[in-house]
This record gives C-alpha cells, sequence and structure tokens, in this order.
C-alpha cells in the first residue's frame, strides 16, 4: 500500500500538508525543512521543484523559486539531496512542478529517479488530462507514482468526476480561480467544499491556495479531509532564523 493510501486509511480529517520549496531558503535547506515538517505534525509535504515561470504561484513562492534557482537548485540537485532521506522520513512526499523542466530532464527519467529516492507522487499543474491519458499516466503508474489532479470551483462535476478517477492518493481543490497566497472569501470557500462532498468522490479531498492560519484550516477542514498550506509557511521561512524552531512555531499556531 502506498504511503499516501496508508495516510488517509488511517487519518480521514485535518490531514496538513504543507508546500516547500526545494532549495529554499539555502541550496541545502531541503532535507533539513522537509524534515522540520515531519517532526512537527506534518502529514504530507509537496516539495515544489523551483520553475522560472510558475503559473499557478502567487508572488511569494515565484520569489522563493526565484531565490533557490539563484542558490543553484535544479532536479538533478534534487534527486542528489534526496538519495538517503528515507532513512529519517517516513510521511508521504510529493514533487509539484511544472512540465516544461521535466520533459527537459526527460519524463521517464524524472519518473524513475523520483521513485527510486522514494518519492510518493506527483502534482504537475500544466500537464493536461488528454496527455495523461494518451501519453504519460502509463509512465507515472509503471513507476509506483500517484498523480494529483487540481479542481477549482468552475470545474464541471463531469470533469471533476473524471480527473477525480484519473487521481490516486488525493484531489487537489483549489479554494479559486486565482494563484497561490491569494485572499479568499471562505464563506464561498465552504459553498464549493459542501458542494465537493455531497459528489462523494473516490479519492479524499484537499484543499489549497488561501488557506494561512488555524482559522482558515479549520474552516477548509469542516468540509474536505485536510488543507495545503505553502505561503504562508514560505513567508516564515523567509526570516533568517533556525528553521527546525520557525516550523515548529508555525505548525503550532495551525494546529494548536
Amino acid at each position: 500500500m502506498s504511503r499516501i493510501k496508508a495516510l488517509f486509511n488511517k487519518k480521514k480529517e485535518r490531514v496538513l500538508n504543507i508546500y516547500c520549496t526545494a532549495g529554499y531558503p539555502q541550496l541545502d535547506s531541503t532535507v533539513k525543512v522537509i524534515k522540520a515538517l515531519q517532526d512537527n505534525g506534518a502529514d504530507i509535504i509537496e516539495l515544489g521543484m523551483p520553475y522560472s515561470d510558475p503559473l499557478a504561484d502567487g508572488p511569494v513562492i515565484q520569489e522563493s523559486s526565484s531565490i533557490a534557482l539563484a542558490n543553484g537548485m535544479t532536479i538533478k540537485k534534487l534527486f542528489e539531496q534526496l538519495r538517503d532521506f528515507r532513512k529519517n522520513i517516513s510521511i508521504p512526499v510529493l514533487l509539484m512542478g511544472y512540465m516544461n523542466p521535466v520533459l527537459q530532464y526527460g519524463f521517464e527519467k524524472f519518473c524513475s529517479d523520483a521513485a527510486a529516492v522514494g518519492i510518493d507522487g506527483l502534482i504537475l499543474p500544466d500537464l493536461p488530462e488528454h496527455e495523461f491519458e494518451t501519453e504519460y499516466g502509463g509512465i507515472i503508474k509503471r513507476h509506483g507514482l500517484d498523480f494529483i489532479f487540481l479542481i477549482t470551483p468552475e470545474t464541471s462535476e463531469q470533469r471533476i468526476r473524471k480527473l477525480d478517477e484519473l487521481s490516486s492518493g488525493f484531489l487537489y481543490a483549489v479554494s479559486s480561480s486565482s494563484t497561490t497566497g491569494s485572499s479568499k472569501n471562505m464563506i464561498d470557500v465552504r459553498t464549493y467544499l459542501e458542494k465537493l462532498k455531497g459528489l462523494r468522490l473516490k479519492n479524499p479531498v484537499l484543499v489549497g491556495f488561501g488557506i494561512k492560519d488555524k482559522n482558515t484550516f479549520e474552516t477548509a477542514c469542516t468540509n474536505a479531509n485536510g488543507a495545503i498550506i505553502g505561503t504562508a509557511y514560505i513567508k516564515a521561512l523567509a526570516g533568517s532564523g533556525n528553521i527546525p524552531d520557525i516550523t515548529r512555531k508555525f505548525l503550532e499556531s495551525i494546529k494548536s
């Protein structure tokens, strides 16, 4: 059984997924951040692969990507950093990124190398459904990786059901059609999540974009299995300080 499936079998609500950018704040921070997140109660880690044109990301995560790239982070370097990380990390870790650098690396090689180091799944927002079905999905599955599709409040019920069928692990419910870090009307988000809950989907649902503190996390968890926090954590890491200490204080503020 995959680590993601095992997690949701054991924990069906208040699942906390934290996004961090590989190679940020320093090039060698990646595994330190992952370890700090695990040690302080994160359930899943979404590890962003920095890219120069991250379409779905707001200014804070874009800036972290720019810094990580300037630090020298590449996909090759990331896999080198992750080579032995499973000796100390037991929670699910996903890679989130965009198709251009993955295709430059080589899609099959990317999936093979990700699986070899112990990555559990992929989030590639610009991989279209048709290309997933006809070309890339088979490669992803062959290497034992889960794949998570994104849906928005504008996604039709028919398409939600289709993407739910294609996804494994969980379904990523974007809280609104905007970039990460934007302010959200949580009343509208609640209505959207109530609709999703009523569809009785195959996969668990995690909601992301605009989840930033205890209040928004609690609201998101009312009608979803959990939530994804990115921008707020990246902001916390931006200050100088001890990564384990920053991470402990941040997660305590969400989960207390």
